[in-house]
């Protein structure tokens, strides 16, 4: 008995599984039709974000290291001889022109002058003996009284006394002057400095070393070196009529921290030699300074333009990559949608842009956003993106910022 059941068991057990063989083969022939179903459906088409390129005017600006200098410098130096009686000015003011700054002790020129006056005086009173006597021989001269030879004499004398008339008067002028110059004045406006004398000091004129310095500090000049290379290269693209001169656009003024300056330049003259030690040129540039922020020695740059092209192409900086060789590359899509590798030619950076010498025209779409996802040859889907190239208010940045964005 204990072996009839267990062979029935096992019976029982093989038709269980028999059972489940149907529907273990449905299972399966429904996990193959969806692996073909799968493996059927067409891959996706990737999506790109495009910039399509269009002519339009940039200006070429230089970023050029300078100096600043004193619009004007007058060193104050004394025109008579004398002790310094009195200081007028405070040291790292500003003064007007004009305005008194020492004065010097004046006792012997004005001693000087008052006998310059008295000679004068003197002179005159002459002149007016001179005058009466001339004029009574003229009357009797007609009369016969008196001979021609003396009316001579006395016409001869009141000549003599004008003529003494006028060198006194001279005199007094000549005295005055120096009695003038006894208070030392400014001879421009401006800020002055430090004086390197005090009161009681004796000054002699026209000593070699000056009382005080004034700079005049607005406006202010900037001077420039720009080399010999950059200048040749715009003129020789200028003479070609690739771009046009835009030197006298305003000038940006960057400060050392790196901030611009409130107030622009404007270019002044180029200087007409080269310095040999530098290969360089000199650029000077007035900049208004009421402020009196920048003072003479400090160190600047200066966003200065160079020439404006009509037909610039710009293409974002994320639509440009280098290869190992370092070549320049941009991926586009053509007319039939499928991504291209086009080498290119860069040249310089515009706000968030370069600019294209060559591989890239008009009209031409430049992938911006989605690169990592596509290559060459594959058909994409296009999207225009939001961002756009810059327009014709920004400028070209100058070679130092294209090598920093380039690296």
């Amino acid at each position: 008995m204990a072996g009839t059941h267990r062979v029935t068991g096992y019976r029982e057990v093989i038709m269980r599984k028999w059972y489940l063989i149907p529907g273990l083969l449905a299972a399966l022939s429904l996990m193959t039709a969806c692996g073909q179903e799968r493996g059927q459906r067409p891959a996706m088409v990737p999506e790109v974000e495009v910039v399509t390129l269009a002519h339009q005017p940039v200006t070429l600006t230089r970023e050029l290291p300078g100096r600043t200098n004193p619009f004007r410098v007058a060193e104050v130096r004394p025109q008579v001889h004398g002790i310094v009686e009195e200081q007028l000015f405070r040291e790292g003011g500003l003064v007007d022109a004009g305005q008194p700054l020492y004065q010097l002790d004046d006792a012997t020129y004005q001693a000087d002058y008052k006998s310059a006056l008295a000679e004068l005086q003197s002179a005159r009173a002459e002149q007016n003996v001179a005058r009466l006597n001339a004029e009574r021989i003229g009357s009797l001269v007609e009369s016969g009284a008196v001979s021609a030879q003396d009316n001579d004499r006395a016409q001869a004398a009141l000549q003599q006394a004008e003529a003494a008339v006028a060198k006194a008067s001279a005199a007094v002028e000549r005295v005055r002057v120096s009695l003038d110059y006894a208070r030392i004045s400014a001879p421009i406006a401006g800020r002055i400095g430090k004086s390197s004398v005090t009161q009681g000091a004796l000054v002699t004129a026209n000593q070699a070393g000056a009382l005080a310095t004034i700079q005049q500090l607005d406006p202010i000049y900037v001077d420039l070196n720009q080399s010999t290379s950059e200048l040749l290269n715009l003129r020789r693209a200028v003479d070609a009529g690739r771009v046009q001169d835009a030197r006298d656009l305003p000038v940006t003024i960057l400060l050392d921290d790196g901030s611009a300056y409130e107030h622009r330049g404007q270019l002044e003259f180029a200087e007409a030699r080269v310095d040999p030690s530098t290969g360089s040129v000199l650029l000077r540039v007035v900049v208004p300074n009421p402020e009196h922020l920048l003072l003479p020695g400090m160190y600047v740059r200066a966003v200065i333009g160079s020439g404006v092209r009509e037909e610039a192409i710009l293409v974002p900086q994320q639509g440009v990559s280098r290869d190992p060789k370092g070549n320049t590359n941009a991926m586009v899509v053509n007319a039939e949608g499928q991504v291209e590798v086009r080498p290119i030619t860069v040249s310089q950076t515009v706000g968030d842009s370069w600019l294209v010498e060559e591989g890239l025209k008009a009209g031409e779409r430049v992938i911006v956003a989605g690169l990592q996802k596509v290559r060459p040859g594959a058909t994409v889907t296009v999207v225009e993106s939001e961002r756009t190239a810059p327009n014709s208010q920004q400028r070209a940045a100058s070679p130092e910022a294209t090598a920093a964005a380039d690296s």
